[in-house]
């Protein structure tokens, strides 16, 4: 299958020039699986709740959600994106997962980052994989990845590929990937934006780009720039993720003793 990721720089707040942005980098592009920054269609940094209420849209009833799904159908593929989600009385930090079906599934970032403690609610889904004609599919968002269970929690309960919509702005998630990658056999595609923001007072967000794909033997297979615009796609299989075998003597999730993880009491 053809994997790939659009690193790029939204522009805050102005939804439909950022998804149209998608749409023109795709062309008649053929891609099985398409995965998009965090907060892709938005942009990152919110200066004030009334922000978030104003931009933030219910799952799977909004204008992206639609939009994608409907970009899903037509191009016969599957997408995972991030964006701010509305639900009830709370905003989530989410992505979705669309397909040729349309909406499939939603996931709620379970590590909020810097200021999105002040605006967003902690994920309460946990977390999901999805077994579609493309492969098992899990999400986590960009801080996730710094917690090992994530990409462990995900593997666990199947995936092949970890899609990691992101927002990076601490410099190690590039060359920690390949290890979270081989320490789990999957593959996972940070899809990460470029650009600066600073629409408040102090030092300016800028996002580090380097979106990338890694195997699960912890290879590089591409990965993008620092600034550079990018549509970038790869052929993969997702079955090489589940064979977890090391060597004939060593299985990484059977020799697992997760009885000897917990953490001791002390005296």
């Amino acid at each position: 299958m053809k994997a790939g990721f659009y690193q790029f720089n939204p522009s805050f707040g102005k939804k439909e020039e950022n998804i149209g942005k998608v749409i023109s980098a795709l062309g008649n592009t053929d891609i099985d699986l398409l995965v998009l920054p965090e907060f892709f269609a938005t942009g990152y940094q919110f200066t004030h709740c009334s922000e978030v209420a104003e931009l933030a849209e219910p799952v799977p009833d909004g204008y992206t959600t639609r939009t994608l799904s409907l970009l899903s159908r037509k191009k016969n593929m599957y997408i995972a994106a991030g964006l701010p989600e509305m639900h009830e009385d709370k905003f989530y930090n989410s992505a979705i997962l669309t397909g040729p079906e349309g909406f499939i599934g939603v996931y709620r970032k379970t590590h909020l980052y810097l200021e999105e403690n002040l605006y967003f609610t902690p994920g309460d889904t946990g977390f999901r994989v999805w077994d579609t004609k493309a492969g098992r599919i899990g999400i986590m968002i960009c801080f996730d990845w710094f917690f090992p269970e994530a990409m462990r929690t995900l593997a666990l309960t199947g995936a092949d590929i970890v899609a990691h919509p992101s927002n990076l702005v601490l410099p190690y998630c590039p060359d920690s990937m390949p290890l979270r990658c081989l320490e789990n056999k999957v593959f996972a595609i940070t899809a990460n934006r470029t650009g600066t923001e600073n629409r408040k007072e102090g030092p300016a967000l800028r996002f580090i780009g380097k979106s990338g794909i890694v195997s699960p033997k912890g290879e590089i297979l591409i990965r993008a720039s620092e600034n550079e615009e990018a549509l970038m796609i790869t052929k993969i299989d997702p079955k090489a993720a589940r064979d977890k075998t090391l060597n004939a003597f060593n299985d990484i999730f059977k020799d697992r003793r997760p009885e000897m993880y917990r953490t001791p009491h002390k005296e």
